[in-house]
């Protein structure tokens, strides 16, 4: 079956899903969607494909599934829309920006019985899922202790922090579905602490630069995630597990596998310096993983669940802040 494809949303994002989707076996990419003309004409003339309307789309015949790539704000009623148009809907994260919009749009996903995949490319980057197979066959025991780093070379514009809903909601959104994924187990409370060390402008506009949390499970299970917008070293993504038997880790990405020795001592090429060079193929097995999905109607690996939790983790950091203690999640659950 081949998985036809439009994409809604012909910005950074969008383009990366494109390249994506025409790199997929079993999909096929029809159509753009972009208010902007001449964006849409750059995604449209690279892959061949259509540009048309979303209301055009969604009475589409010759488009099986959509990919969510528009701003954050139009992504709760973009899914419904396409769930009762019968496609599968593929969205980047988040869903929304509030709880209870998010629960009111799984609940319409629900109804209609469609298709949902959340984009949190990170539990598909080939690294991280050879790291988490070794958890799977218990090469390190019983988890104990998680470190989660992931730092930004530098902030992303003023505009975009305005709009964002913040660090924990926009950044370390991505840390807590991974910390769900390794744990196996839901965290049972959130404490977190979270400054403005880099730009004074960014507290200006109500938000932070420098986080770290910490999450606990039931169990005890913790799981530390720090976050900056300033790495000077490049984009600094690491993880390393702690387990009853051992530990796993996944270390940086550079922009070369090598090591120089001399009399200057030892050197190592930079970092990579861009999350799409750092996950591009990452975003490819995540939309083969949707194709596979649609493909066989089976369950996808990256649910609205798993984004109605990421976002809680993200309230319940914020508030651990403002209030200036550990939070139990379903304090903000409900």
């Amino acid at each position: 079956m081949t998985v036809n494809f439009a994409i809604l949303g012909a910005g950074r994002i969008g383009q990366v899903h494109a390249k994506a989707v025409t790199s997929t076996p079993g999909a096929h990419l029809v159509a753009i969607a972009d208010p902007v003309t001449e964006t849409a004409k750059k995604v449209a003339d690279t892959y061949g494909c259509d540009i048309r309307s979303i209301e055009e789309i969604a009475a589409s015949e010759d488009v099986d599934a959509v990919a969510i790539c528009t701003p954050t704000p139009t992504h709760a009623d973009l899914i419904e829309q396409f769930a009762k148009a019968g496609k599968a809907v593929f969205c980047e994260k988040p869903v929304d920006l509030s709880l209870a919009r998010v629960k009111a749009c799984l609940k319409t996903v629900e109804a209609e019985a469609a298709i949902l995949m959340v984009g949190f490319q990170r539990r598909f980057d080939p690294d991280f899922m050879a790291l988490k197979q070794t958890i799977d066959v218990g090469r390190i025991g019983d988890v104990e202790m998680i470190t989660l780093t992931s730092r930004d070379p530098g902030p992303p514009p003023y505009e975009y922090i305005k709009v964002s809903g913040g660090i924990f909601r926009d950044m370390t959104i991505h840390d807590f579905d991974v910390a769900r994924w390794l744990l196996g187990e839901e965290v049972d409370t959130v404490q977190a602490a979270a400054s403005v060390l880099t730009d004074p402008k960014i507290g200006d506009l109500g938000d932070f630069d420098s986080i770290n949390v910490i999450l606990t499970t039931a169990s005890g299970k913790q799981c530390t995630i720090t976050n900056t917008r300033r790495a000077a070293y490049g984009y600094d993504q690491r993880i390393e597990v702690l387990g009853s038997k051992g530990s796993v880790s996944a270390e940086n990405h550079r922009e070369a596998n090598i090591e120089i020795a001399d009399d200057k001592g030892y050197l190592r090429p930079p970092l990579l310096n861009f999350f799409m060079s750092r996950y591009e193929n990452a975003y490819a097995n995540e939309i083969a993983a949707f194709v596979d999905a649609v493909s066989n109607r089976a369950p996808t690996p990256t649910t609205g669940q798993d984004g109605l939790m990421a976002l809680a983790l993200a309230d319940a950091a914020l508030k651990s802040v403002e209030d200036g203690r550990a939070i139990k999640l379903s304090e903000v659950l409900g």
